[in-house]
This record gives C-alpha cells, structure tokens and sequence, in this order.
C-alpha cells in the first residue's frame, strides 16, 4: 500500500495488549486477563503478547458484545 506521500504502508497483521485495550476501550488488566483467557489465539516475541489480527477480528464478531 503507498500513502499520499508515495511511503509505503503497512496494514497490521497483528495487534498488542495495547491496541486490544484501545479498541474495546478497557483497562490493561482486564485486557492482559482477556488475551491470557485463551478466547483468541496469541504468539510470545521475546515476552510480549502478539495477537493476530485475523484471530481477534473473528473472536470480536462473535463475541456479541458478551466480554
């Protein structure tokens, strides 16, 4: 993907507990507990959480609004 000043973009593939907090608009424990509860999947680099995109995204549309 190329911005208007012709750099090339990225989407993301994956998110953090950081961007899961953002999202849902909760605080990080409640966030670290969501991602540790197993309800997606999620990958450890170097001890930081990593959740795919793809997971998350099919995880939220199911999820009804029941987190």
């Amino acid at each position: 993907m190329v911005d208007t000043n012709n750099k090339i973009t990225f989407e993301k593939r994956v998110y953090t507990v950081e961007d899961i907090m953002k999202m849902l608009g909760i605080g990080k424990n409640t966030a670290y507990e969501l991602v540790k509860s197993g309800a997606f999947h999620f990958v450890k680099v170097g001890g930081h959480f990593r959740i795919p995109k793809k997971a998350f995204d099919e995880w939220l549309e199911g999820v009804g609004g029941d987190f």
